[in-house]
């Protein structure tokens, strides 16, 4: 169902999969009969997880037997009862301008030494595309060889849920991908073939990891997805408009892309608390005011 009738990717599909198998192994077995105890029991299993991750094992399983009631199978619905521990969300990892030069410095020294290796190529292609377009790191190594054109600004990206969208190219992205297309089998159907299918997102992650070391940035602090949000952060900075990015983004709902306009004010209370005039001035002690 999930598959064929929500349009969810393999990702979620698996995530799903996992969040179900762990809380029938916690009801030995009896998932799809529990009754309020054994909510109560996934509930108590689950005290000492964060909130995300909560939200996350509830949406699955609520989802679940919403599937069994629908079809029959069950007369109830208890996933009702199961945990909602609110929609709090943290502020996206992000990076500074200076962090991504700092990142292409890297590359590009990289790409400067003797002997040559096209690896380089291939990793300032893949930076590229998920600063410059915030590209998914799922999106990024399933692209097709022949996905980015050099005559076209633009690419055509099936994400999330099936849903297409048209993601824009800068011309530095699409020059590197020549480049390194150069390097790349004619016969390999993928732009970043590894093996027998493409780069997995696991290797994309460390190498992602590894540059950043290389050019100072603690590794809690930077992944592909870091790059998407930064790209996404930078765009909002420099003036861009929320649906555009929304597009661009691939997000069904706005309010996923709204997290990026409290990054933004983060900015600039910092902006404020560092620059600002009294910032440095001694504040007043009003509880020693005279009556």
């Amino acid at each position: 169902m999930m598959a064929a009738e929500a349009g969810a990717s393999a990702n979620t599909i698996a995530a799903y999969g996992t969040d179900l198998r762990l809380a029938s192994g916690v009801l030995s077995g009896g998932l799809a009969g529990a009754d309020k105890a054994g909510i109560e029991r996934l509930a108590q299993d689950w005290r000492d997880l964060s909130r995300a991750t909560v939200a996350r094992k509830s949406a699955a399983l609520r989802r679940f037997y919403a599937f069994l009631a629908d079809e029959g199978l069950r007369a109830d619905d208890p996933g009702k009862a199961l945990p909602r521990p609110g929609a709090g969300r943290s502020l996206p990892k992000t990076l500074s301008g200076g962090d991504v030069e700092r990142l292409f410095a890297a590359i590009e020294a990289r790409i400067s030494r003797e002997p040559k290796d096209p690896r380089d190529l291939r990793l300032l292609a893949l930076v590229e595309l998920l600063y410059g377009s915030g590209l998914r790191a799922t999106e990024l190594v399933s692209l097709p060889r022949g996905a980015v054109q050099p005559d076209k600004p633009y690419l055509i990206l099936k994400g999330k849920g099936g849903r297409e969208r048209l993601v824009p190219l800068s011309d530095r992205a699409r020059a590197a991908v020549a480049v390194w297309r150069e390097h790349v089998d004619a016969k390999r159907p993928w732009l970043f073939p590894s093996g027998k299918a493409h780069l997995s997102r696991v290797r994309l992650f460390q190498m992602i990891r590894a540059l950043g070391a290389e050019a100072g940035i603690p590794p809690d602090r930077i992944s592909p997805h870091v790059l998407r949000h930064a790209f996404a952060t930078h765009l909002l900075e420099g003036g861009a408009d929320l649906r555009a990015l929304q597009a661009m983004l691939g997000h069904a709902d706005i309010a996923t892309t709204e997290i990026y306009t409290h990054v933004d004010s983060a900015r600039l209370v910092a902006l404020v608390n560092e620059r600002h005039p009294l910032a440095d001035k001694p504040r007043v002690d009003v509880g020693k005011r005279d009556a």
